[in-house]
Parts: structure tokens; sequence; C-alpha cells
């Protein structure tokens, strides 16, 4: 599995990718709210950890976790907000942060990027409070010229099977655009 080069990392904050993909409109539908604490993994250059900070405000915390340095390093490029938290994680299965702090956390096209699928949603359940969402955006399994290989996307249907197995309820799931969808979960 390849993870999305830091050398592209301009074409995160695309406007084209803001039509597609409304960073806001998507985070309020999803349920991000004033006050929250987001735990944002694979937060690159900031495309929604910027407008999640915005979202919860003063009184909520935007914690953004990427395993590239790079990526990091792009993201405090962009004057952040004090209610940002850059974090570099060691690895996909290991975040250095606290227990149940999430109340919403974030995975926007990440998930295909993990080698052991299940161990990364099992670090991500680590995270997430006993009443906290976790919202996962994705590649559909479909041959397209943008995103990743048709290989390494995974199906709406797998990673249903997968959330189950871990013990995640699945609260909503569906078409995001034409190329991508979403799945809402909630902690057991």
């Amino acid at each position: 599995m390849h993870k999305f080069s830091p050398h592209n990392a301009h074409r995160l904050l695309d406007e084209e990718r803001r039509k597609i993909l409304p960073p806001e409109e998507i985070l309020r539908s999803c349920g991000l709210s004033e006050g929250m604490t987001m735990v944002d993994v694979g937060c690159g250059s900031g495309f929604f950890t910027i407008p999640a900070s915005k979202i919860v405000g003063q009184s909520g915390k935007v914690f953004a976790i990427d395993v590239q340095e790079e990526m990091i390093e792009k993201l405090k490029q962009n004057d952040l907000p004090e209610n940002v938290i850059p974090i570099l994680a060691k690895n996909d299965y290991e975040f250095p942060i606290d227990d149940k702090i999430s109340d919403f956390t974030f995975l926007a096209f990440v998930t295909h990027e993990n080698e052991d699928v299940e161990k990364f949603l099992n670090e991500v359940k680590r995270i997430t409070k006993e009443d906290g969402k976790i919202v996962i955006l994705e590649w559909k399994k479909q041959y397209e010229e943008a995103g990743p290989p048709y290989e390494e996307r995974i199906s709406q249907e797998e990673l249903l099977k997968v959330l189950e197995k871990v013990g995640l309820r699945v609260f909503e799931s569906g078409e995001l655009n034409n190329s991508h969808y979403k799945i809402i979960c909630l902690m057991r």
C-alpha cells in the first residue's frame, strides 16, 4: 500500500477538490459541532483540519495526526489556529494520543492506505470516546483517473464487514459523490 505523496500535497488544497468535497459542509453534515474534540487521522496538509477548527471553535480542539513528517510540516505552514494540535504518529497503528479523547474521529481517504485495516481501526477505536463518532470517507472501488489505483481501494461492502468485525456500529453509510462514499460509525 502506498501513502499519498507529500510532493502532491498542493493537490489536496485544490479549488476543484473543494467543489467535489466541500469540507465545512461534509463535516457539519456528519455531526461535527462547536465544542467538540476532533481527531483528524491522516490530516495531510489540513484540507479538513482547518475548516474543522473553525467549526469546533475556541472551546473545541482538533488533533491533526499524520504518519508523514512532511505532511505535518505542510500543515504547520498554514498559520494554524490555537485549537489545532499537530501530531506525528509513530506509525499507522500507534497514535501518541490519550485513550477516549475524541468526540469525532475523522478518517478521510486513509483507511485504504493500511495493510492491516482491522489493526488500524482498533487504534481509531482506542482514541474515540464511548459516545463518539468515527467518520470514514473513502474512494469507491471503481476505475477512474483520479485517486489511488483500483487494486488499493476498499469497497464499501468490504469495509462494512471489517467495521462489524471490529465491533463498530454503522449509523449511516452511502454515496458522498460519484467517486467517494462515507460511513459514520458509533462505538458499540
